[in-house]
């Protein structure tokens, strides 16, 4: 995965290229000569991020705001929000911005937040330190005045979005978030954080259409990628994802009204020690809603504990949804050219609703094994078809 990661390092520095080479006639908006922002980690730039960000706004001209390289800029929660007078803005981040500590920002959902915007660039040769290690810290002890954290980097209400080769560490929560957003495309991005940081789930999208991940490292606590309701046409490929729980649809249908989601496509990628592998999950409860048009294809799987899975009788902690059957209708979800290695027996799982069986589902080349054994499948109320060399034996 590193060599297929490394192979589109030229095309992702030729797409930089290109994009500045763009912007030799932008608006020039320096944090620090323009503003007098302070690099030292010490002094707040919440107030000359916002001025920079209503010039840049306020402009009819293309604008750049730069994050100069040298320096730790101690940022506050701040909210970029449109309209603007011009749909091509970019963040040039050379610096590194860091969070404060979760005790200064314990009501914020959001450290960096972008709302109601229109061409917005997030371009990253530094990275965005989210300082989480406290807060985990806090969580570890069951102390239930914990806050729930800030997301690191969030879109909501927006479009035509482009973040590259951003790096993200150490988020307190969430590192990236699209939300009720439509064209966005996340590429050459490195996000990490431990292995045992809670929710620290790397790109979660909800509500939104027309999203690509592209050439993504991705090593966290929770899912590498969460796909949530409502969202539409989404490609994620080239994806190196471990330690972390794996790219997973869901959870779905916690209330009764739940968005869909559909036209997915998760292609070439490693999953290495993850919880799981390629997951959808829905809760064990009444709910209105389905996921349709799914396609895994080209993953390889390294020592992950559940490779395959779908499960509709999620119910953690047995709280608000024993013995009941989700609603959630899962169909059109085929697996392609899945091969590598489960860490546990059973290496496909489909553990489907009662009253809303799976069905169309679809397994063509797999071949995964357990200690250098054969594995298991599992099924529990699916209905469809398998093709070509299938190990486990499948139990469609």
């Amino acid at each position: 995965m590193a060599s297929l990661i490394s192979s589109t390092l030229l095309l992702s520095l030729l797409i930089t290229f290109l994009f500045l080479l763009s912007l030799t006639n932008a608006i020039d908006i320096n944090v620090i000569t323009d503003f007098g922002a302070k690099g030292d980690g010490k002094t707040d730039v919440n107030k000359a991020f916002s001025s920079a960000w209503a010039a840049a706004c306020k402009s009819a001209e293309a604008s750049t705001i730069h994050v100069p390289r040298k320096g730790r800029f101690l940022l506050s929660p701040i909210e970029f929000q449109g309209p603007c007078n011009n749909s091509k803005i970019t963040f040039l981040i050379d610096g590194i911005l860091v969070a404060p500590d979760y005790k200064k920002m314990e009501s914020s959902e959001n450290w960096i937040m972008f709302y109601g915007v229109d061409g917005v660039s997030i371009i990253g040769r530094g990275y965005l330190d989210g300082q989480g290690t406290s807060l985990w810290a806090c969580k570890a002890t069951a102390n239930n005045n914990c806050p729930t954290g800030a997301t690191s980097l969030a879109f909501y209400s927006s479009k035509d979005i482009l973040v590259q080769n951003v790096r993200s560490m150490n988020a307190k929560l969430f590192h990236i978030v699209v939300y009720s957003s439509q064209n966005v495309a996340i590429q050459g991005v490195t996000i990490n954080a431990p292995g045992d940081s809670p929710n620290t789930d790397g790109i979660h999208v909800q509500i939104s259409k027309n999203v690509r991940v592209f050439n993504a490292s991705i090593k966290t606590g929770d899912d590498c990628i969460s796909i949530g309701p409502g969202t539409e046409n989404m490609t994620i490929q080239r994806i190196a994802c471990g330690p972390g729980h794996g790219i997973s649809i869901g959870s779905l249908g916690w209330g009764e009204e739940e968005e869909t989601v559909q036209n997915v496509v998760v292609k070439s990628v490693v999953l290495n020690g993850t919880q799981n592998g390629v997951r959808i999950k829905a809760w064990g409860r009444p709910s209105n809603g389905f996921v349709k048009g799914v396609v895994f294809k080209q993953v390889v799987m390294k020592n992950v504990q559940n490779p395959i899975v779908i499960d509709q009788n999620y119910c953690p902690h047995n709280t608000g949804c024993p013995n009941q059957n989700s609603g959630i209708q899962i169909s059109g979800v085929t697996y392609t050219n899945i091969v590598g290695t489960s860490a546990t027996q059973i290496a496909m799982l489909f553990n489907c609703s009662a009253t809303s069986p799976c069905k169309g589902i679809g397994l063509q080349n797999i071949n995964l094994t357990y200690n250098a054994q054969t594995a298991q499948s599992f099924c529990k109320n699916v209905h469809g078809t398998s093709s070509g060399v299938v190990s486990p034996r499948s139990c469609l």
